[in-house]
């Protein structure tokens, strides 16, 4: 090697050498008891005030708006699509876009004023209907957008519209291959109406008789993301519709296997993802409890696969691959009214009893009432909340709470005021539901005939026939 090379090497290294023999000088001349004052001296990120605006926090909820709003499609329609015979499959999926057109409408219009309006501790009022007082104003020279803590209140209208949406769409599970679909709209904007409004406004409206952070409430119940409001009454209507309207025509007498598990399987997927926003969500903030949320019901999610799997491999000696998508969404459903309230660790125990208990109900249960609860909204959905909001009575925690009251944590107390939300939601979900479709019923009808049910609905009421290009 020539000496100029040499030179040029020994040049290159000097230079990479003095930013290292700075920061040793640097770090020689501090004291130990210097160092540390530095990190100290440091300003601590200050809370916005609750009433300002928070960029994370509205960056948060919209994104958790949009997985919400995913779950219904493409998460459930495929999630449903999949386990209708081939000639249903667009009848289902159009149940569920057409309830995220239909339902967005009358929220924005009724119902969030309905379920959020008031003082009233049993029902809302119309504060709200158009939206007046969500919407932004022009005040003063400038626009002025009402708040709710940290985010505007458009924006919390939005992520509670998306469970508006969902809601309904579940009950779809229970009656799909056999309800008109003129019938199915008029019967989900009467039921969003007198059945989910009152029940969310009991809950979650800081006026709510059942509400948590309600220091009036009557029996302030833990329902942190909805399992009381969104899958028990969804769950229980379910059940009622599968019997007033009977079963499908050969049921029980000729096979009607899913004609597509793979759409199943990616449904599944979507709903495990999007149930994120659906939880965590929840928190209306990006903090601890959003990450608390997160983690349990990803946890809940998997111990429910597992359970499921399990129990399925042990009584009919193959687990399936149904079975398992069953089993998450069983864990999902379980852990949505404790994800708020219990830590992962316990949200793993959540998950392994949902998965049984769903099981059970969605197999042994349903064959010996003889049901036809079409994709299993009632065995999923209202065993899985059920059994979820009573858990969150026992183990509820403050590490998690906060015990804002005294009584949000696991105990007798608490878990009384569980039991009373859970039959309160039941009782007026059973009711609500006859009542409406007996209205409808003897008005309408509620079901095809049977000659546009053997030709399947995608036909009879679509005209379209989507397994042909499946």
């Amino acid at each position: 090697m020539s000496l100029s090379v040499k030179t040029c090497l020994l040049g290159v290294c000097f230079l990479l050498a003095l930013p290292s023999v700075g920061l040793l000088a640097d770090e020689a001349s501090q004291t130990p008891s210097e160092a540390p004052a530095t990190v100290a001296a440091a300003p601590a990120a200050e809370s916005p005030p609750a009433d300002k605006l928070d960029k994370g926090d509205v960056a948060w909820m919209l994104t958790a708006s949009a997985l919400v709003l995913m779950m219904t499609a493409p998460g459930l329609a495929l999630f449903y699509g999949g386990l209708v015979r081939k000639k249903n499959i667009l009848s289902v999926m159009m149940q569920c876009i057409f309830l995220m057109g239909m339902m967005s409408v009358a929220w924005a219009l009724w119902g969030y004023s309905l379920a959020f309006g008031g003082s009233n501790p049993y029902v809302g009022n119309f504060d709200h209907v158009f939206l007046e007082g969500v919407l932004p104003q022009f005040q003063s020279g400038e626009s002025v957008a009402p708040m709710s803590g940290t985010i505007p209140t458009s924006v919390f209208m939005v992520f509670q519209m998306m469970f508006f949406i969902i809601t309904p769409a579940l009950i779809c599970g229970a009656f799909a291959e056999r309800m008109k679909f003129s019938t199915m709209c008029v019967f989900m904007l009467l039921w969003g109406t007198f059945v989910y409004c009152p029940i969310a406004h009991w809950v979650w409206s800081d006026s709510g008789w059942l509400c948590e952070w309600n220091d009036q409430a009557a029996f302030p119940a833990l329902d942190f993301a909805g399992g009381t409001v969104v899958h028990i009454s969804s769950g229980v209507s379910a059940l009622i519709c599968a019997l007033l309207l009977g079963k499908r025509l050969g049921y029980g007498q000729e096979p009607m296997p899913p004609h597509n598990l793979t759409y199943t399987c990616v449904g599944a997927a979507l709903l495990w993802v999007g149930w994120f926003g659906f939880n965590a969500g929840s928190a209306l903030s990006a903090n601890a409890a959003a990450a608390n949320a997160f983690v349990a019901t990803h946890l809940a999610a998997a111990a429910g696969v597992l359970s499921w799997s399990v129990a399925e491999w042990i009584l009919r000696e193959k687990p399936t691959m149904l079975g398992a998508c069953s089993g998450a969404v069983a864990g999902l459903v379980c852990i949505t009214p404790a994800a708020g309230s219990v830590n992962p660790i316990q949200a793993i125990i959540l998950g392994l009893v949902a998965g049984v208990a769903c099981f059970y109900a969605c197999t042994t249960l349903k064959t010996r009432f003889g049901y036809d609860d079409s994709l299993d909204a009632f065995g999923v959905h209202g065993i899985g909340g059920t059994v979820g909001a009573l858990l969150t009575g026992v183990f509820a925690t403050k590490a998690v709470t906060g015990g804002t009251y005294g009584l949000l944590e696991g105990n007798g107390g608490q878990l009384v005021n569980q039991v009373v939300a859970v039959g309160a939601a039941v009782v007026l979900a059973v009711i609500g539901t006859i009542v409406i479709l007996k209205v409808l019923d003897a008005t309408m009808g509620l079901r095809v005939t049977e000659d546009e049910e053997i030709r399947g609905l995608d036909l009879s009421q679509h005209g379209e026939e989507g397994y042909i290009f499946l």
